[in-house]
């Protein structure tokens, strides 16, 4: 791969350039509507990995995603043009949002198609600044065909959530921003779905300074880039990740040149560290992103990228997490460090033993959750039992002590979670 800025596409001219980022970031003149964001130094997350690791705070815009940017470059340029009376996209949310909230401030009205399964939260939000919400489908491919249809009729411009320079040039800017910010940088970590994001910041980034870094980041059930790489041309492909932001099942001529030209390396990580990613931000950097916006973190935590001694840049695309997905997250991973564990105890089906059982666990400063009183079980004999309990605890040595004290009692106990 090459870093040069003169890069150009086999079939339609030029790519992207920094020029474009540029004259991008000049259109970004209301921060109410993109504001430049803060890099905040995570001293835990350093320590972890080995590294000086800086978090761009990408989810604190207004629409809680950096989609703004590209999307009010994008309508900024339409507003002129007499014969674009609406706008039309389709989004699974956060490039839904950043429509929107560009269409109330350029006067467009806009129809935003989401597949039906978006979160509630990013459809309620995409209303919220004023759009038209029509669900359709279940994945982005479907929800793209819809809004190109509507886009046929007369005085209606579809906006891609990447595949347009536009778009792109805005989602650049974000990448002067870093070299601004941390003008020692050695690393730039990127999350990927359609490729906008860092085919922008490597335009903007490879000419300001092409001794740095770009990482990419994709989910492992939709990595697209490393197959498209292989094959030379963009690949598309099915699949689900709790990372719906950079679910897009594929990129596009002009993010593949993009990629290909300005991105050193791109890397997977699978749905568990994208959980445990979300989960440390949250722990150690009190920082609530989503999926997509902790897949940097997630591929250093991970061990994808090797950041020991670097000065790393970790973008933090986006905040819009559904509260019903932060709960399986949370359950997720307070279950895999032992702080929400399950323990099956058969027991003779007689008055006091529950009682007597909860003693024991609150004698080791645990508190019980739940109980069940299982009966129906072919592996009990007659008069048997299982109380099923879910104990809190404080990791993984209070769990077993909680376990052997009530082995102690002379009952059989078992970990089933």
């Amino acid at each position: 791969m090459t870093n040069s800025p003169s890069s150009r596409r086999d079939d339609d001219g030029p790519l992207v350039t920094a020029t474009d980022v540029r004259k991008a970031r000049e259109r970004l003149d209301d921060r109410s509507i993109v504001q430049r964001t803060p890099i905040d130094n995570s001293r835990s997350i350093s320590r972890l990995v080995g590294g000086d690791v800086r978090l761009k705070m990408e989810h604190l815009q207004r629409t809680g995603s950096f989609k703004t940017r590209g999307a009010y470059n994008k309508l900024q340029r339409l507003r002129d043009r007499d014969e674009v009376e609406r706008v039309v996209a389709a989004s699974a949310g956060n490039h839904a949002q950043g429509v929107a909230l560009a269409a109330q401030k350029t006067g467009l009205p806009a129809t935003i198609v989401m597949p039906k399964n978006a979160p509630q939260a990013k459809v309620d939000a995409t209303r919220g600044y004023g759009a038209e919400v029509v669900l359709e489908g279940i994945d982005f491919p479907t929800a793209v065909a819809h809004a190109r249809e509507i886009s046929e009729r007369a005085g209606t411009e579809f906006v891609h959530a990447f595949d347009d320079p536009d778009i792109v040039a805005g989602q650049g800017t974000l990448g002067f921003e870093i070299l601004e910010d941390v003008p020692d940088v050695d690393t730039i970590i990127v999350p990927i779905g359609g490729g906008g994001l860092i085919g922008g910041i490597g335009a903007a980034v490879t000419e300001a300074n092409p001794d740095v870094r770009l990482v990419g980041v994709q989910a492992e059930s939709m990595a697209t880039v490393p197959d498209s790489l292989q094959k030379g041309r963009p690949q598309s492909t099915d699949g689900s990740t709790i990372a719906d932001g950079i679910a897009t099942g594929g990129i596009s001529n002009l993010t593949f040149d993009l990629i290909e030209a300005h991105v050193d390396e791109v890397v997977t990580v699978t749905d568990e560290e994208l959980a445990h990613g979300i989960l440390v931000l949250l722990e150690r950097a009190k920082q609530l992103v989503e999926g997509a916006g902790a897949a940097p973190v997630a591929a250093i935590l991970g061990g994808h990228v090797d950041v020991d001694d670097e000065t790393v840049v970790a973008l933090l695309s986006g905040g819009n997490l559904d509260m019903t997905m932060l709960d399986t997250l949370m359950t997720y991973e307070l279950t895999s460090r032992s702080q929400h564990i399950r323990l099956e105890v058969r027991i003779q089906d007689e008055p006091g033993v529950m009682g007597e059982l909860a003693n024991v666990i609150a004698a080791q400063s645990a508190n019980i959750r739940t109980v069940d009183h299982v009966r129906s079980d072919d592996r009990l004999d007659v008069g048997e039992a299982f109380l099923e309990f879910l104990v809190e605890t404080s990791g993984r040595g209070h769990a077993t002590h909680i376990r052997d004290a009530i082995a102690e009692t002379g009952y059989e106990v078992q970990r089933v979670n």
